[in-house]
């Protein structure tokens, strides 16, 4: 069972139908597709499986029950089989019958693949090997904060990149023109920085910036040295000066987690800073995780997916794990089977 995208009510746009068909193409058994979850179709094509066979459930989504983490539909769920194997890291973070709700009535367990995400995501923060670098990127610090907070003391490295690092450098008194500032967020930056002061942990932010005066793929950009940008320039970027200071961290880490690109890195003009950290990491001995969709898309698209020592399926999951988070979906094995 499983769910595609968020659909408000049942149609084929959602339907898990070509996932069966792609399925069948990779493994020598029948699978089998039932239009429905816990109908009576359903229950027919259950009863009718032969060994070894798969049955693919409609979208669990298209039910209400789902995201409501119903009881009666989680129980339902359940009585289509014998045993429970949670293995979507990617949903771990929601309470929902087909990730929580269908462990409490059935003996369940982690599938091979959160064992995986468990083993270095919670290895790495618990039992790093040090130097221990976290590199947290992306555009927002609402996002990405409580994060940032759980990895103080924890970390020996603490680099912040992305257009989130304009509020911090507004925070701090910088101007930073026309950049991605979020004005209610400003006094939770400066405390972050302030606490960094008191911690164990040395907190890198950008000390130059690629910067344009229009948000356009082809927009003319220059690098600005330092962090006083004029006001009509919005930062895209980091500069070179930055990316030598990236680097030259995870030159000698022993441990390096990346979450979050460090500039706009779908527009090729504005990728070389992330760009250049895929490649250290690529280039580096140390263990190295990246969390992310959009970390691990940057990575994609240089061609160094298979340089990296794990690659986490889950961007919500991991953060809301990263920030000290308990996952229901990981809880809720948790206290069913130990």
């Amino acid at each position: 069972m499983s769910h595609l995208g968020q659909p408000k009510s049942p149609s084929p746009e959602f339907s898990l139908r070509p996932v069966a068909k792609w399925l069948a193409d990779l493994v020598s058994v029948p699978v089998h597709f039932a239009p429905d979850t816990v109908g009576p179709l359903a229950r027919q094509l259950v009863d009718q499986l032969g060994a070894g066979e798969i049955l693919l459930l409609e979208n669990v989504r298209f039910c209400p029950g789902e995201i409501l983490n119903d009881p009666q539909f989680s129980r339902d769920l359940a009585s289509l089989g014998d045993i429970f194997v949670q293995d979507a890291f990617g949903t771990a973070h929601r309470a929902h019958a087909s990730t929580a709700g269908v462990a409490a009535f059935l003996p369940s367990y982690a599938g091979f693949l959160i064992e995986k995400e468990l083993q270095f995501l919670d290895h790495a923060v618990r039992h790093p090997k040090r130097p221990f670098v976290a590199i947290i990127g992306g555009s927002k610090v609402s996002g990405k904060l409580a994060v940032l907070r759980h990895l103080l003391g924890k970390v020996d490295v603490l680099i912040v990149g992305g257009a989130m690092t304009y509020t911090f450098l507004k925070a701090q008194g910088h101007s930073v023109g026309k950049s991605l500032v979020e004005p209610d967020r400003l006094e939770d930056a400066l405390r972050f920085l302030n606490d960094a002061k008191s911690s164990a942990t040395k907190v890198v932010l950008p000390v130059d910036h690629v910067v344009v005066t229009e948000f356009k793929a082809d927009a003319y950009s220059v690098v600005v040295d330092g962090n006083e940008l004029d006001a009509d320039h919005i930062g895209l970027d980091i500069g070179p000066k930055t990316i030598s200071l990236v680097t030259h961290e995870i030159q000698f880490a022993q441990t390096v987690l990346w979450n979050g690109p460090l500039g706009v890195f779908e527009m090729d003009a504005f990728s070389k800073g992330t760009f250049a950290v895929a490649e250290a990491l690529a280039n580096s001995d140390a263990l190295t995780i990246v969390g992310g969709g959009d970390s691990a898309a940057a990575i994609a698209k240089c061609g160094l997916t298979a340089d990296m020592t794990h690659i986490s399926t889950g961007g919500g999951a991991s953060l809301e794990f990263l920030e000290g988070k308990v996952l229901p979906g990981i809880s809720a094995l948790e206290r069913v089977h130990v």
